[in-house]
This record gives C-alpha cells, structure tokens and sequence, in this order.
C-alpha cells in the first residue's frame, strides 16, 4: 500500500491582509506543495495552536510544520508569541520562521534567544517573495528532517 502523502501546514502570522494574499500568491508560483493559513495577531495564533475558540476543531486548527511569524501585530506581538510558543512544552518544537519587513529597529540576536529557528527580511518584490516561499519549502521540507506533529 503506498502512503498518503498529506501537504505541510504552514501558519502565518500576519496581520496585514496584502502581505498575508501576496504570501499565498508567492507560495503558489513556488510551486511549494503546502498548505498556508492564515491568522491576524498572536492572540489568534495562540487560539489556533492551543485549539481554543474558533479553533476547538483539529480539522479547523492542523497542527502547524513551520510558522510564519510577523513581529508587529496587534493585541499579542510576534515577540510576545514567540516567548509563549517556545515556553509552550507541546509547541516549542514547531519551527518559527520571523518573517518580517524591516530589521531596522529588531534585536535579532534577541529574537534567537527567544527561539527564533530563522529571521528573513520580507521582500517588497514579489518575485523575491516568491523565490522566498520557495527557499522555506526547499530547506523546512525537503531538506531538514522536523519532529512529527
């Protein structure tokens, strides 16, 4: 019997609604096979990854492979999420990925204390963004191996 194989799910964390349409636009022209949600701040993305809210149903809420995380979103920041992800015994080992669009004012060293597993800069061209997608896919999913979720 052959397995089934099931797409990777990525979760990301972003609150502006351009940003989350062109991520899913670029994912798609990489031609990545992956599953991309969405939430809007980190007070959303604790719901989804603890199943709490609209979230209750794992069918609504897969568990994530690798997160997407914004630092600059309303009610709990990436920051914040960060620390409660990798303090989390049941989450600490899913990869989080900051992706953001400026380092200009971010303590990057600060964000791998936290747990941070990857920092990139979000490019503002959307072919870059999509090369981008691509080099996530290529190396969180085809070339490291990650726990099982």
């Amino acid at each position: 019997m052959t397995p089934v194989l099931t797409k990777k799910v990525i979760l990301m964390a972003d609150d502006d609604a351009d940003d989350r349409l062109l991520a899913g636009d670029a994912l798609q022209e990489s031609r990545a096979e992956s599953d991309l949600r969405f939430v809007e701040n980190g007070e959303e993305l604790m719901d989804y990854l603890l199943r709490r809210g609209r979230y209750l149903e794992a069918a609504a809420a897969p568990r994530p492979h690798l997160i997407l995380l914004d630092l600059n979103m309303p009610l709990k920041d990436g920051r914040e999420a960060l620390r409660e992800i990798k303090g989390h015994p049941d989450l600490r080992r899913i990869p989080v990925v900051i992706l953001t669009t400026s380092n200009a004012d971010t303590d990057i060293g600060a964000l791998y204390d936290l747990g941070a597993n990857s920092f990139i800069t979000k490019p503002f061209q959307f072919e870059a963004l999509v090369k981008v997608m691509r080099i996530i896919d290529q190396y969180w999913f085809q070339s490291v191996e990650l726990p099982k979720v």
